[in-house]
């Protein structure tokens, strides 16, 4: 599909930069979004800024000018796809104790991080025997797609992070004094910058982690030259993109907000806004008929030409 049939540009962008006074930055952001008719998740902390936004060029850059007008956010760094719909349903810019949640109050990547790796050498690193790749993500996500040959940490949650490693402290520490190379990979870097200050502070120094994420990977490199497997999990209505950053094939399954594969769509237990195989299972009678009418109510606001907020992804961050 061309750029011109995806007529709605969608930013995912993050800095870490001390940030004071976030009332005053949220409200500003607010309103501004608002008056632009963007949508998307902005989250702030004294940390930072993270979020993905999405509506018309010119609005959205607009919005961006008052991002690289806080403080240490001049150079901020983006990283574009487009949509032929809207992505999401509202927006929403809230305050937090961190920007991706470690649980780690002494992690600072300002205090370093690992080494950057550019898409473009990522298939030379992970291809090296020495290097072990992690995936940083949660399991629903790393079950969508992966690197070839990378390690799932199977979280539930980012702050789960910390105690895998340290369950697995001796494989990464290396034996007989020889460290290995240590990969790792998200979605859009943000929780790299995170995991591998994690690291580095535990004292391991040959960490490694992608620029710009998976996103970044699959916006430059070639799919005849990718080590990618499978598609990518977004934190919006797309639910996945693939190679060109192009919509994938999943849906998001409205009773457990879980993503969900052609093939598990051929299953009996997958009802459209109902339910799924993952959770047909868990869900009761009651709940399917709550679903249902909710589904329902979906169907009719469509029908109006109207959106209605039962659609809308969960309110649910990268963490």
């Amino acid at each position: 599909m061309t750029e011109a049939a995806l007529p709605i540009r969608v930013v995912a962008l993050y800095k870490f930069t001390p940030l004071r006074d976030l009332d005053a930055i949220r409200d500003a952001l607010d309103r501004r979004c608002h008056a632009e008719d963007i949508k998307g998740t902005l989250l702030l902390a004294d940390e930072g800024i993270n979020g993905t936004i999405a509506g018309a060029d010119d609005a959205i850059e607009q919005v961006l000018g008052d991002i690289r007008g806080l403080p240490g956010c001049a150079d901020l760094e983006i990283k574009d796809s487009r949509a032929k719909a809207p992505p999401f349903l509202r927006m929403k810019v809230r305050i937090k104790r961190e920007i991706v949640t470690m649980g780690k109050a002494d992690v600072d990547p300002l205090r370093g991080t690992g080494h950057y790796v550019a898409p473009e050498d990522w298939n030379a690193l992970i291809d090296d025997p020495d290097t072990i790749v992690i995936d940083t993500r949660n399991d629903y996500e790393v079950a969508v797609g992966t690197f070839a040959g990378a390690i799932n940490p199977c979280t539930r949650s980012f702050r789960d992070f910390p105690s895998w490693f340290e369950a697995h402290r001796e494989m990464l520490e290396g034996e007989g004094g020889r460290r290995p190379k240590i990969a790792m990979f998200c979605t859009g870097g943000i929780r790299c910058e995170k995991s591998t200050a994690f690291l580095k502070s535990e004292g391991l120094d040959e960490v490694y982690h992608l620029k710009g994420g998976i996103l970044a990977y699959l916006e430059t490199i070639p799919s005849d030259q990718s080590r990618w497997q499978g598609d990518c999990f977004v934190f919006d209505e797309r639910v996945t993109v693939g190679h060109g950053l192009q919509p994938g094939d999943y849906v998001l399954c409205r009773a457990c907000r879980m993503p969900v594969g052609p093939e598990e769509r051929a299953s009996p237990f997958y009802v459209s806004g109902i339910s799924c195989p993952a959770c047909h299972a868990d869900r009761t009678d009651a709940q399917r008929e709550r679903y249902a009418e909710r589904e329902r109510q979906v169907r009719l606001a469509e029908a109006r030409g109207e959106a209605h907020v039962g659609a809308a992804i969960a309110d649910r961050d990268p963490d």
